[in-house]
């Protein structure tokens, strides 16, 4: 078991946290343990190389590779200790993500449809105010939400039935009323994914239209070569976000929501780099030029 200690309200007599864990059969735990090892650490190495990779290659000094750099970044940044620090990163880089994934979206979009004007529109100014953007949504959501958590009292149990602090384990330990958080918790993740997921769909169709009207096979092949790798990121993400994060009412479904979160927590941050290189000829093309010098 692993311990976390929160600091909590003066009024609470509960001053730290047991995990429960993934699972609760002891013949695991070593197995486990070496898998999330060897995770942890190709999550690290595939994220820092993609990263070099970008800084050190100046043909990848474009917004398309600007982007995913801050997506190897916060992917990169999955670690957490203490549970209220777990909780407020949790929240900083999920929403963050969301809206970096957003912002690739738009500019696909526009180097489809309008690759005339794309350097005009995509400009290193609005890469920055997109990323900066993107990262302060991230921040006040971050601080929103954990702040409402902190505000709860905790008075009976402090077994967290998961491996990590998360909202939703918390909250069925409180013994303070839970309504405002759970409002304020669904009407904020439902925005954001209502949000992204229009703007996302909707360059997607416009990137669509585009590429029905080419003639080209060529660049038709170009054009879905340039989307598959984003297509599948965003896929994945909300696909196993709306998995980890949908209501439970039985212990079954708990143990179905944590199994779903691993995928979430810690395979989405390791494929994410590998989806990017191994469907990208520029990066394959940077690797060999990095591994040569």
């Amino acid at each position: 078991l692993l311990v976390k200690k929160m600091v909590m309200e003066h009024n609470s007599s509960v001053t730290e946290f047991i995990l429960k864990g993934l699972t609760d059969q002891p013949e695991l735990q070593l197995p486990l343990f070496v898998l999330f090892l060897v995770n942890y650490t190709a999550t690290v190495v595939g994220n820092l190389s993609l990263m070099s990779l970008i800084i050190l290659n100046s043909h990848l000094h474009t917004p398309m590779y600007f982007f995913l750099f801050n997506l190897s970044f916060i992917d990169f940044c999955y670690s957490f200790v203490w549970c209220m620090t777990q909780v407020f990163f949790f929240c900083l880089f999920v929403n963050s993500e969301c809206y970096v994934l957003t912002a690739m979206a738009y500019d696909r979009c526009v180097a489809i449809c309008r690759p005339l004007l794309y350097v005009v529109i995509i400009s290193p100014r609005t890469c920055c105010l997109l990323v900066f953007g993107s990262h302060l949504m991230g921040f006040v959501g971050a601080v929103v939400l954990t702040g409402c958590v902190i505000r709860l009292n905790f008075c009976d149990s402090n077994l967290i039935n998961h491996y990590m602090c998360d909202i939703s384990p918390l909250l069925q330990l409180s013994c303070s009323s839970t309504y405002v958080n759970e409002l304020l918790s669904s009407v904020f993740i439902s925005t954001v994914v209502i949000i992204s997921s229009l703007i996302i769909l909707t360059s997607y169709v416009l990137v669509l239209f585009n590429v029905i009207q080419l003639s080209s096979g060529k660049g038709l092949s170009k054009a879905m070569s340039t989307c598959s790798s984003h297509i599948i990121t965003v896929a994945l993400f909300y696909g196993f976000g709306v998995l980890t994060h949908m209501k439970t009412s039985s212990a079954v479904s708990v143990g179905q929501v944590k199994f779903f979160s691993v995928f979430y927590a810690f395979l989405l941050p390791l494929l994410n780099p590998l989806i990017y290189s191994l469907r990208n000829k520029d990066v394959k093309l940077a690797l060999k030029k990095t591994l040569k010098r």
